[in-house]
């Protein structure tokens, strides 16, 4: 056992989180484990529990078989490689006991995380009835994560391993749903989907303490305001508890809503991520960004981190991480101009150019002006899907639309090359749009643009000696640039001029 991990254990029996375990040292294989459970194949299984020490444990599944002790209440065996299939059954014996699992599969697992757009279930995205009455697949299996919040890591989860149903797919969350369907139908292997999310949750919630603890910047402005807001919270909760008091003594109706907790850094990742790692997993798909679209600059190395903190802390080199870039929101714009959301977009799209194997797909044709939960949920998931094709499985297919590459300035023209091109650019729907330009005064226009070849010329008479272009630079894009595969075009930037939401010096 790492020192790391022997520190979340101590943590864990410090906090009390689990007694029963830690303390009576009862044995106990991890809760993520149950029937109809999917396992990884192709790589090392843990499987992992607790016990009284020196206690002999033995783990098998079909021809795999591995024996540990227990050391420090908790034992751990890593079961060699599998090939896809099953139903298996996996034995857990100690001296005293026997664990059996059943109809359990080997094929693909993937965690399906973030806010409220990753919690949207199929029952609510756009025109589900079709989908959801043949939803009747063995070859899916289900683990939705319970929401719990736990102020140090915990290794509790009230939640079994489901077959796919079409009542059971009903609740589940589309985007996920649709990933692995369209997972299953490429790859023909059994798919595994965790489900661990939370609405409105910002990306501090799902990172660890230490990784949060690693950048002074973070504790500046993460971890230390926290007690503050908590004690405003406080404050404003006794005053509404108050209030309401006093209009049931007066008998007048009470319509002011309770005031909603701040997140406590890290609360998510420790109560529901740290209960599933290590399970083998193949990758994680995460929707979210929204809560923290007010502050992008902080996001262009937050999200980056929780990246690296989940694949440390899983301990398994650097599996895919696939994320889906924000959809349009909010009014539509009728002049360019600056824009939270699209500074997050370009914080996302920024991953994907600095980490190996990370994939962000674009929506900026599924959006909704008028909701942040747009219900077109089936595009998303499956471009996670082309995107894990790519990503995780070399497969040589083209997964993304264009995203900017350079640009390069001829007289009053502007010349855009990207990557993802594909078999070529298209327009949909008529002229390009969504392009604009400005010349050395930074004062932003409209500009016309056209396709040549695998490039787009963008100009405009207003603008007679341009210096930067920006594509669907606003809260609510409305765009048109796509490759011939079907993939729309990321928003993007080619000037690096300062971020609204870059915190200012005092």
């Amino acid at each position: 056992m790492t020192a790391r991990r022997s520190l979340l254990w101590s943590l864990v029996g410090c906090a009390g989180l689990w007694p029963a375990v830690v303390l009576r040292a009862d044995f106990q294989v991890a809760p993520v484990f149950s029937d109809n459970m999917v396992l990884q194949q192709g790589q090392p299984v843990p499987v992992w529990g607790w016990g009284d020490d020196g206690e002999r444990i033995t783990v098998q599944v079909g021809s795999r078989r591995a024996t540990t002790e227990v050391h420090n209440g908790r034992w751990e065996v890593r079961l060699r490689p599998m090939k896809a299939g099953g139903p298996w059954t996996m034995e857990v014996r100690s001296a005293t006991r026997v664990v059996t699992f059943t109809n359990v599969l080997v094929g693909e697992v993937w965690v399906c995380s973030g806010q409220s757009n990753m919690e949207w279930p199929l029952e609510r995205s756009h025109q589900p009835e079709a989908d959801i009455a043949s939803a009747t697949n063995a070859m899916i299996r289900f683990l939705d994560v319970p929401n719990v919040k736990a102020e140090a890591p915990t290794i509790r989860l009230n939640a079994r391993w489901e077959v796919c149903s079409p009542e059971r797919a009903r609740t589940f969350s589309a985007v996920a749903y649709y990933f692995g369907r369209a997972l299953h139908q490429a790859r023909g292997v059994p798919i595994g989907l965790i489900r661990s999310d939370w609405g409105g949750s910002p990306a501090e919630a799902w990172m660890s303490r230490e990784a949060l603890e690693m950048r002074p910047r973070y504790v500046r402005e993460i971890l230390d305001p926290f007690p503050e807001q908590w004690r405003r919270y406080q404050e404003s909760l006794e005053e509404w508890r108050r209030a309401r008091e006093e209009a049931q003594r007066e008998g007048r109706e009470f319509k002011r809503n309770a005031p909603w907790p701040p997140w406590r850094p890290s609360e998510l990742y420790h109560g529901m991520i740290a209960p599933l790692i290590p399970y083998a997993i193949k990758g994680v798909i995460w929707y979210q960004g929204e809560s923290n679209a007010g502050r992008a600059e902080q996001y262009r190395t937050l999200f980056q981190d929780l990246i690296r903190n989940w694949r440390h802390d899983w301990g398994q080199g650097d599996f895919p991480f696939l994320a889906v870039q924000l959809a349009p929101f909010m009014a539509i714009k009728d002049e360019p101009g600056e824009s939270a959301w699209a500074e997050l977009r370009e914080a996302q799209m920024l991953a994907m150019r600095q980490l190996p194997k990370v994939g962000v797909v674009v929506t900026t044709d599924v959006g909704d002006p008028n909701d942040i939960h747009p219900v077109w949920k089936k595009p998303v998931g499956e471009r996670l899907a082309l995107a894990a094709r790519a990503i995780a499985y070399g497969e040589k297919i083209t997964w993304s639309g264009p995203v900017y590459r350079s640009v390069r300035f001829e007289g009053s023209k502007a010349i855009i090359s990207f990557d993802h091109v594909g078999s070529g650019l298209e327009a949909r729907g008529g002229p390009l749009k969504g392009f604009a330009i400005c010349g050395e005064d930074r004062r932003w226009v409209w500009a016309e643009a056209r396709i040549v070849g695998r490039e787009v010329e963008v100009w405009s008479p207003q603008v007679p000696r341009p210096v930067a272009v920006r594509y669907g630079w606003a809260d609510c894009p409305v765009v048109n640039l796509w490759n011939r595969e079907g993939l729309p075009a990321s928003p993007f930037r080619t000037d690096d001029f300062p971020l609204i939401t870059a915190p200012r010096e005092p």
